[in-house]
């Protein structure tokens, strides 16, 4: 690894892990990094984990240090996300490299269309267990099954059935995201580690990015504005990766 590689993996790192907090898209991203600096696109999956679960970890501590509630929900929500992840980690194994790569640039496409969708209307009433009704538990095993398979993009479909169907502000959908991903990620991370499909080296010094952008995030989370210019970040980003894979 080169000098020049480090410093991406850390720039990128920082840039994907503040998205991933305040908005959603850090590992459409990552990933690519990984791929265009030349590990196997498999390898590339497992490695991407390690800083999604360390910036997760952060996020996490500082959400809590600020004075998040909901874990007891959080936890709950976790579960079946859970379950679907590590399916989805095992079938992530299974598929030959092309087929990953298109799968991934179709997934960027479509997360791309999911961010321009109008907002929902909201429900300011305080969330209760009786609210997680079973079509949100099954979509979070969905979610899960998705995320344990390629994770890219993820942080958006949780906030079309947090934000969307629960119908919560994206502050509360930021800490209800951090908290439920860090969970089922590490199950999926076990995964990966079992069949050696992470390089530790490109992963660590993607995590320190990742962590540093994740405490950034934190400090912004209550910011429309700030959550708006890096919703348009990342689509400028997601349309420049998308023309590189397209075009080999």
């Amino acid at each position: 690894m080169t000098a020049l590689e480090a410093f991406a993996l850390v720039g990128f790192g920082i840039v994907a892990g503040f998205i991933n907090v305040l908005s959603a898209g850090g590992s459409m991203l990552t990933l690519p990094l990984l791929m265009f600096l030349g590990l196997p696109t498999q390898v590339a999956n497992g490695t991407n984990r390690v800083a999604i679960v360390l910036q997760s970890v952060s996020a996490v501590a500082n959400f809590l240090r600020a004075g998040a509630s909901y874990i007891g929900l959080s936890l709950r929500l976790s579960i079946p996300a859970v379950i679907g992840s590590l399916v989805g980690a095992w079938l992530a194994m299974q598929v030959s490299d092309a087929l990953f790569e298109a799968i991934l640039i179709a997934v960027m496409a479509g997360s791309a269309v999911m961010m321009l969708l109008p907002q929902p209307t909201l429900d300011t009433r305080p969330l209760t267990p009786e609210r997680l009704t079973l079509p949100i538990y099954a979509a979070m095993f969905l979610i899960g099954l998705y995320g344990g398979f390629i994770q890219v993009g993820v942080g958006l479909l949780f906030i079309v059935v947090l934000h969307r169907m629960l119908k919560i502000d994206l502050a509360q959908v930021n800490v209800f995201k951090v908290f439920i991903i860090l969970i089922y990620c590490l199950p999926a991370l076990a995964l990966f580690m079992w069949f050696d499909q992470i390089r530790w080296n490109y992963g660590l010094l993607l995590a320190l990015g990742s962590m540093t952008g994740a405490w950034l995030a934190v400090k912004v989370n209550m910011s429309p504005r700030g959550a708006i210019w890096i919703k348009r970040f990342t689509l400028a980003v997601i349309v420049a990766i998308l023309l590189r894979l397209l075009l080999g």
